[in-house]
C-alpha cells in the first residue's frame, strides 16, 4: 500500500504530497504564495484538517469559522477536483480565483469562487471570497460520475 506522502498531492500540483502540501501542513513551511495557501487549504478539508483550515484563516475571520463548523463541513463532503483559474498577488494581498468540485451526499456540487488574501505577520492567510452561483447535480447510483472519470458513480464517489 503506497502511503499519502508519496502519492500526487491532491492540489493538482503535480509534486507528491510529501513535496507539496504535506510540509505546510505539518508546519515545517509556511506559504509563498496565495495560490499555494489555498491549494493547502482544499488540500486540508480533503483530508479533513480543520485544525489547518482554522489556523489559516486571517486572525478577524477566526471567531467566524470555528473549528468544529470547519470540520462538520469537511467531514459531510467528499472532494475530488481543485481547478485553479486565476492568481495574483502583490506584497501584502492576493486574489485566487479557483472551482472545487466535490460530492454532499447524492450531489455532486461546485463551489467557484475569488477569494482575498492577506498578510498577516509576514505569513499568508484566507481573508474571504466572493462566491459564483453554481448549479448542483443530482446524481444517481447508476448515473455516469460526473467528475470525468467515465465510471458509474456507484463505483467512483459514492461512499458506502
Amino acid at each position: 500500500m503506497t502511503s499519502l506522502t508519496q502519492n500526487l498531492c491532491l492540489c493538482n500540483s503535480k509534486l507528491s504530497y510529501a513535496d507539496c502540501c504535506e510540509q505546510l501542513h505539518a508546519g515545517s513551511a509556511q506559504a509563498t504564495t496565495p495560490e499555494q495557501l489555498m491549494r493547502s487549504r482544499y488540500v486540508a478539508y480533503a483530508l479533513k484538517n480543520a485544525e489547518y483550515v482554522y489556523q489559516t484563516y486571517a486572525k478577524e475571520k477566526q471567531p467566524e469559522n470555528p473549528i468544529k463548523e470547519i470540520a462538520d463541513f469537511a467531514n459531510s463532503c467528499r472532494f475530488s477536483n481543485l481547478d485553479v483559474m486565476a492568481a495574483e498577488h502583490n506584497d501584502q494581498t492576493g486574489v485566487v480565483e479557483f472551482c472545487v468540485s466535490y460530492f454532499y451526499q447524492n450531489l455532486y456540487c461546485q463551489l467557484h469562487e475569488k477569494s482575498r488574501f492577506v498578510k498577516e505577520d509576514g505569513l499568508w492567510r484566507y481573508l474571504d471570497g466572493d462566491i459564483f452561483p453554481t448549479t448542483d447535480i443530482k446524481v444517481g447510483r447508476n448515473d455516469e460520475c460526473p467528475c470525468g472519470s467515465g465510471k458509474k458513480y456507484k463505483k467512483c464517489h459514492v461512499s458506502f
